[in-house]
């Protein structure tokens, strides 16, 4: 899951939205870190991801993926499916529009990011005006992000070459998007006591 993902399934669990968009720039334990409700979301973050990785339409999902590019696709995937969420909000959050959701986020995280990692404050500082998780539901857009993705960290280089692979099986992800969101949505909304 990427931001947008995360986001949403922190409004759904009433989880910190703060805690669930900034968990990848903390390591560590969060409950020396942060407030309790901001480690709740970063601990929310850290399963969501869990699940996500080892979910079968997600092991699905990679298979689509040429097999040169295949350990790529995890974070190829994770953009994918906020690209399917911004385009389809409207069928999961029919009450709330993307672009009031999105504002409402960012007056509860901005107020909140002096204490929080630089990285954290610099990736704000563009994602919001920028519109990214709204610029999601663009098709050429994700090659964008995937490219800048690629060029900001060398070792992942190939990110760049996988736009192709989410471009050429674009209607079977989909198709598993559809499938897999739906049980992410439930598994934020049960109680969960692991850490």
């Amino acid at each position: 899951m990427n931001f947008l993902a995360h986001l949403h399934l922190a409004s759904l669990a009433n989880s910190s939205f703060l805690g669930n968009l900034m968990a990848d720039f903390v390591r560590g334990t969060p409950e020396e870190q942060y407030s309790a409700p901001v480690a709740a979301g970063i601990r929310l973050h850290r399963r969501i991801d869990t699940l996500t990785d080892s979910h079968p339409l997600v092991r699905e999902a990679r298979q689509l993926f040429r097999p040169e590019y295949r350990r790529y696709a995890p974070i190829t995937l994770d953009v994918v499916w906020d690209h399917f969420l911004s385009l389809h909000w409207s069928q999961f959050e029919p009450k709330t529009s993307l672009t009031d959701f999105t504002q409402h986020v960012r007056t509860v995280i901005e107020p909140q990011l002096a204490f929080t990692p630089v990285k954290f404050q610099e990736l704000n500082e563009f994602m919001w005006p920028q519109r990214w998780l709204i610029r999601y539901q663009e098709i050429p857009y994700i090659g964008q992000v995937l490219a800048g993705m690629a060029k900001r960290r060398p070792k992942l280089a190939a990110l760049r070459e996988t736009n192709q692979d989410f471009t050429d099986n674009y209607q079977s992800l989909e198709k598993i998007f559809f499938r897999f969101y739906p049980q992410m949505m439930d598994s934020v909304t049960k109680p969960f006591t692991g850490q």
